[in-house]
């Protein structure tokens, strides 16, 4: 059998911020928590995939705020062009939106960029041959 890709972990400074974060833009919620040395270990999922994908979130780490010019981020298909400018203009608002809107050449298609409480770079994109939408891609 192949690996399957499960999960994603990383530490965090501000735990419940990053939450709150991640319930907040890509409606993930919690699905177990644990003890930890500095707080709670929290792992959360979409609706749906709490047995296919989540992101663990680890208390006590350091903040690592990106360059401009580091592309590294968590990627989150949305279910519409519509979907993606929502997310723009919330994070205009909000004072994290890092890449405005923007549309590139397949795989790549529509898509702005957001940074979380920890500095990570998150990707909310519509039109890639992965995630929603996907199927409407020739």
């Amino acid at each position: 059998m192949p690996a399957v890709l499960t999960h994603i972990a990383m530490h965090v400074q501000d735990l419940d911020a990053c939450v709150d974060f991640y319930h907040h833009y890509a409606d993930m919620n919690i699905i177990h928590a644990r003890p930890h040395k500095h707080g709670e270990v929290k792992w959360l999922a979409e609706r749906g995939k709490e047995k296919e994908f989540i992101l663990v979130l680890i208390p006590g780490g350091k903040n690592r705020p990106q360059d401009d010019g580091d592309f590294s981020h968590l990627g989150f298909a949305m279910e519409s062009r519509k979907a993606v400018d929502e997310i723009a203009e919330r994070a205009r608002a909000d004072g994290i939106l890092e890449w405005a809107t923007r549309e590139e050449e397949y795989p790549v298609g529509y898509y702005c960029g957001v940074r979380d409480p920890a500095g990570n770079f998150v990707e909310f994109s519509y039109g890639q041959p992965l995630g929603p939408g996907a199927e409407d891609i020739a």
